[in-house]
């Protein structure tokens, strides 16, 4: 396959990121009011939230399983089709005025998740070695796209209709449609899987053999803690925000420098890894994350919510991108389907339990106290991390 065409696909896949993003940043920045408003219990005001995580992590060793059959490009395709299967039943939960029902939609929005997952795996295969980093943070960075699209598009489409955020909802039937579109445009060389069953190659190491490397701990410590962190920071947030006061419109302008926070550094982590190195960039995330805790439990204002949202979206990105650049370096091309998925299924499991808990925890302790909680997360991940490193006979770079 020729670079050009190589790069085409990296392309292809930032705008699907992008259009995935948005339905996910328009759910996150919707998801719990609504959520707070339908409960029957506020204690699971976060539960459609957090169903999210629940579908991705359900998601992501079938999706994988089915990239090594059907390859890249087709799974996709069904990726975005659940998407348009969450769109209508969000949309009719909230018609229903059903809790449940609603629910259930965001967990297809997070099935939808455990395929777009594997969009960078799939630029980074697209690519030499030497530009894998490059690819996974340009298809990350689609996201930069979503946080200014999907708080805009939630504003724009909350009140439209009788029924408010019904249509908030039905938008992301579109954004999958279109996506499909881009999707099946995709030119994927063929999975590991298709080459075995026909050359009958060796089919690698045992996973167990794969989790034993010390970078493949460091990766999914550096991805669980990005994710779990931001996940419970951001889960709270607009409940958190509405009961300090903050208008919806203030929980969204947040919510959109959050995703600035995440997907803007895309355009130079890659290149900062390659400077640096996987180590240290990791490492880095880990201490802006602390700085994330301090501004946090500094005071409530929306400056403070918009400061402290940023620093963990960037967090979340140095973290995110390490930890997924090391991971590609660990498994051979004949391993990597089950390694990815083991990698995302970790990930997922890790911020779907944080989820669960992060409700419970909000109105128990409050906002201070769901960051305190935090602490201990970022500090065993630290020690881990530094030791590793140490272990691995390499300095931080």
């Amino acid at each position: 396959m020729k670079t050009t065409a190589k790069w085409s696909n990296v392309y292809l896949l930032f705008i699907a990121q992008a259009l995935f993003q948005t339905a996910s940043i328009l759910v996150i920045t919707l998801s719990g009011v609504v959520g707070l408003a339908m409960a029957p219990d506020k204690n699971l005001a976060t539960l459609p939230i957090a169903m999210i995580t629940v579908g991705t992590a359900m998601m992501m060793i079938p999706a994988s399983m089915l990239i090594r059959k059907a390859g890249q490009r087709n799974a996709f395709m069904v990726g975005t089709l659940i998407g348009v299967l969450a769109g209508l039943v969000s949309w009719y939960g909230i018609i229903q005025n059903s809790f449940w029902i609603f629910s259930i939609g965001n967990m297809l929005i997070g099935a939808y998740q455990g395929f777009s997952q594997y969009y960078r795996f799939a630029a980074a295969d697209a690519v030499p070695e030497k530009a894998k980093s490059k690819a996974i943070s340009l298809v990350i960075a689609g996201g930069i796209v979503a946080a200014f699209s999907g708080p805009n598009l939630a504003k724009f489409t909350q009140h439209l209709g009788k029924v408010p955020y019904a249509y908030s909802y039905f938008s992301i039937v579109l954004l999958s449609i279109l996506a499909f579109g881009i999707v099946s445009l995709l030119k994927l060389d063929k999975t590991s899987l298709q080459k075995n069953d026909k050359n009958n190659t060796d089919k690698g190491r045992s996973l167990k053999k794969i989790i034993k490397n010390r970078d493949t701990i460091l990766a999914l410590l550096a991805s669980s803690t990005a994710f779990a962190v931001m996940g419970m920071s951001m889960t709270v947030t607009p409940i958190a925000m509405y009961g300090f006061g903050h208008s919806a419109e203030s929980s969204a302008t947040v919510i959109q420098w959050h995703v600035l926070g995440m997907f803007l550094p895309s355009f130079f982590t890659g290149l900062l890894i390659q400077k640096f190195g996987t180590y240290r960039i990791i490492i880095s995330g880990l201490f802006i994350m602390f700085l994330y805790i301090i501004i946090a439990l500094s005071g409530t204002g929306t400056g403070n919510f918009v400061a402290a949202l940023f620093v963990v979206g960037l967090g979340w990105n140095f973290l995110f991108i390490g930890g997924s650049s090391l991971l590609t370096k660990v498994y051979r091309s004949e391993e990597k389907e089950k390694t990815q998925a083991f990698h995302d299924f970790t990930v997922f499991a890790v911020i779907s339990i944080a989820s669960f808990f992060a409700g419970n925890l909000f109105n128990h302790w409050g906002w201070k106290g769901v960051n305190i909680v935090l602490i201990p997360m970022l500090v065993i991940t630290l020690i881990a991390a530094l030791r590793i490193t140490w272990y691995q006979g390499k300095s931080v770079r």
